[in-house]
């Protein structure tokens, strides 16, 4: 496989008219990484990867593999792969024929081409569908005759854009382990592009979170999980509860602040002081349920979910605060519960004051978002 030690996108831009989609895109990726560009609709997350793949031209920044640049040449001189959200697949070719397309372009032997057609086939299990039209195909298989057509070629680098979106719950859970796997045994570099948190938690060495064509944040999934860099990359990253409150009293690394009639602390995220507007963030999974004689806050359930071994739960504090928990715990709605928040899982960020609020807290207080 050819290759390159490093991959470096050096102050990446690209404009739209007077709209910037992509600013500022700084990332190096060594060699057998798997990145994943993740972050909402809009966010910019798909431009840098057409901008990578030579798909899109930059107006900004530059991109080398090692010490040669390569956003100067054109897609097909760039010797990467790629797998899109639609498959791309050509209907009217045999699932081996799809596969072996790019090699007959290239012009290989034909006993190469064979070789490495059928291996590619049997890397994704698909010998047994060798025969077969796309059409003849579940979503599924058809999605792996996409990505064993772009690893066949051995390139440098695959990118893959929202490749399991258009797949039911278990194949994207099927196709996600499916996908590590062939990126591990291959020894492949990866940029893939998601929305879905859970699904670049499971699969990617890093995560670079963006919103607004820019980057948020670029950690590991256990750093970007338990330590968002704002209350934005906390809201993509699983902090359903999003709380517009003012700061109280400071002290070292902790903040209290006001919540169900109450006070407890969180653990500031940046500068915070006493007064500020704040937004505290905290995982459904670490609002803890305990019995109504419990020191603490105080609430309703009002709207129970089955979910299997857990439940999800919405509950209304003393307050009117709306705050919600994951349970095994039996519980019916009307029930009055008291809560506690697992220490130390309360994140409290800086804000901007009504501009910087959530959009669902902004929406529920009747303002415009």
């Amino acid at each position: 496989m050819s290759g390159f030690n490093r991959l470096r996108l050096e102050g990446v831009g690209r404009r739209f008219g007077t709209a910037d989609a992509l600013a500022g895109l700084d990332l190096t990726i060594e060699r057998g990484e798997f990145i994943a560009l993740l972050g909402p609709s809009g966010c910019g997350k798909s431009t840098a990867l057409n901008c990578l793949a030579g798909l899109l031209p930059l107006t900004a920044g530059s991109i080398w593999q090692d010490d040669r640049r390569i956003d100067t040449l054109p897609p097909e001189k760039r010797g990467f792969g790629m797998v899109f959200q639609n498959y791309a697949l050509f209907p009217h070719l045999t699932v081996r024929d799809n596969i072996a397309f790019g090699l007959r372009m290239q012009r290989l032997p034909k006993d190469e081409v064979r070789r490495r057609t059928t291996a590619a086939i049997e890397m994704v299990r698909l010998e047994d569908h060798a025969s077969k039209l796309p059409g003849q195909l579940s979503g599924g298989q058809q999605q792996r005759v996409a990505i064993a057509r772009a690893t066949v070629l051995e390139p440098s680098l695959v990118l893959m854009d929202e490749p399991l979106s258009n797949l039911d719950a278990k194949l994207r859970l099927e196709m996600r382990t499916e996908i590590r796997r062939l990126h591990q045994s291959l020894g492949l570099t990866t940029v893939y592009v998601t929305h879905d948190q859970e699904e670049a938690l499971s699969m990617a060495d890093r995560l670079v979170v963006m919103r607004q064509g820019r980057v948020q944040q670029i950690g590991t999934p256990e750093e970007v999980h338990t330590k968002p860099s704002s209350w934005h990359v906390a809201d993509f990253m699983g902090y359903r509860n999003l709380l517009p409150l003012t700061a109280g009293r400071v002290s070292g690394d902790a903040v209290a602040v006001p919540l169900g009639g109450t006070t407890i602390d969180g653990v500031p995220q940046g500068e915070v002081a006493t007064g500020d507007d704040v937004v505290a963030a905290v995982r459904p999974e670490d609002v803890k349920l305990g019995s109504e004689d419990i020191a603490g806050l105080k609430g309703r359930v009002e709207v129970v979910e089955y979910q299997g071994r857990e439940c999800a739960i919405e509950i209304m504090l003393d307050d009117g605060t709306r705050l919600h928990a994951r349970t095994e715990r039996k519980t019916e709605a009307g029930e009055q519960v008291s809560i506690t928040i697992s220490p130390g899982r309360l994140l409290v960020y800086p804000s901007d004051g009504a501009a910087d609020r959530p959009a669902a807290e902004l929406a529920s207080a009747g303002l415009a978002v």
